[in-house]
């Protein structure tokens, strides 16, 4: 990307115009529920594009909005009070940025990050249902050169996003058994997104299965994988964090759903202790409740946020700080153990709210607890609050994992 191009871009939009283009997008998610929640987001990933939200946390001097870490999560925290789906669906994308960022760089990486600054998306696909280890180096699919170049074979699952990207990052193996990164046009001829995901929230990230058949690839889209697992850790906090990040706007739109079914709402219990619901302590009580937690989860991430940015900011100046990178990691831990569980009990008491009427199909409120379920159920707590209480009391160390 030259200077010139990069002065006249257009700038990341923050305050007003961010509101703005935020409001649209959740008018848009909102529209999609009322005709039945069946039409990905097309219009709301448009915007994005248009709006270069993608470039958020591309450096200035590249062409990007040079939001902070902190500013950065707030901004994915409003994202997905919009909608959730889309917010998802650029998760890869923005952990895609950041590694681009981090030192040493490489012509290869300065390619892609003008990709990021033109306003286009790179989704990725990892994860193979036939890995023994979740979250491992270890790859079926395989990138190997032939008598016609680089192919890439093999079979992804929970690609979130790569069906509405515009390149496509897949993990493999070489020759050699190396991981390494293959970064490609996302319908480029081979590559096949089944859109087969059936889970019971986030339905409309895209997140089933990409299947690539003997797909071409070229030498400058190749990109080396660290084989530092142990130590690169702040990559796999920022996207663990950035699911909370979005599990804290759902509860935003959850206390606002709460409060509009109390508010709204006539017809009371028989033995109600009020005429009008929205006079009722108990339901009061209910929307409060509600409420505390999604300031909670905001203000956890938040927190973790500026714990995570001295790894981030680092890693882009002088490289991988290891003591920084175990910091940002447990951070990022904490806020998952802390909130999963007052967020699941929150988007159920919506019910005690509303009564029977409330779980009508046409309410769609039960997609909050879905889709909260389905954030929380990446890489389970149970691992995490174990880790936790170790350090706590042995003072032990993080497992050799990027994932943690």
């Amino acid at each position: 990307m030259t200077t010139d191009s990069v002065l006249t871009a257009r700038a990341v939009p923050r305050g007003q115009q961010l509101q703005e283009v935020l409001e649209t997008i959740a008018a848009d998610y909102r529209r999609r529920l009322d005709e039945g929640g069946h039409e990905p987001p097309g219009r709301a990933l448009s915007l994005v594009r248009e709006h270069r939200l993608g470039a958020a946390r591309l450096a200035g001097d590249l062409g990007g909005g040079d939001f902070t870490v902190p500013e950065f999560f707030e901004l994915a925290i409003r994202l997905a009070q919009a909608d959730p789906d889309l917010t998802h669906i650029l998760r890869v994308h923005y952990a895609t940025v950041e590694e681009l960022q981090r030192v040493p760089g490489s012509r290869a990486k300065d390619r892609w990050l003008s990709v990021v600054a033109e306003g286009h998306l790179i989704g990725g696909v990892s994860s193979e249902l036939t890995s023994a280890r979740v979250g491992g180096q270890a790859y079926d699919t395989k990138l190997v050169r032939t008598a016609g170049g680089l192919r890439l074979t093999g079979r992804k699952f929970y690609s979130t996003g790569a069906q509405f990207s515009d390149y496509v990052r897949a993990t493999a193996e070489d020759e050699a058994g190396a991981p390494v990164a293959a970064v490609v046009p996302a319908d480029r001829a081979g590559i096949i997104h089944a859109d087969d995901w059936d889970g019971i929230g986030q339905r409309h990230t895209g997140s089933g299965t990409t299947i690539f058949e003997d797909v071409a690839v070229h030498d400058d889209e190749v990109l080396p994988i660290g084989t530092n697992v142990g130590v690169d850790r702040a990559r796999g906090a920022l996207v663990q964090l950035y699911l909370h990040a979005i599990a804290a706007g759902v509860l935003h739109t959850l206390t606002a759903d709460a409060a509009a079914l109390v508010r709204d709402r006539h017809r009371t219990y028989t033995f109600a202790t009020t005429d009008t619901p929205s006079s009722d302590p108990q339901l009061l009580e209910i929307v409060g409740e509600i409420d505390a937690v999604a300031y909670t989860a905001e203000a956890l991430v938040l927190r973790a946020a500026t714990e995570l940015a001295p790894a981030l900011d680092t890693a882009r100046v002088s490289g991988i700080d290891a003591r920084l990178e175990d910091q940002g990691a447990v951070a990022a831990a904490r806020v998952k153990v802390a909130i999963e569980q007052p967020a699941l009990r929150a988007a159920s008491r919506i019910f005690d709210a509303g009564g029977a009427s409330s779980v009508r199909s046409a309410s769609h409120l039960d997609r909050h607890w879905r889709n909260l379920r389905t954030l929380f159920s990446h890489n389970p707590t149970v691992y995490k609050a174990r880790v936790l209480g170790d350090i706590a009391v042995n003072g032990a160390a993080l497992p050799d994992s990027g994932f943690f």
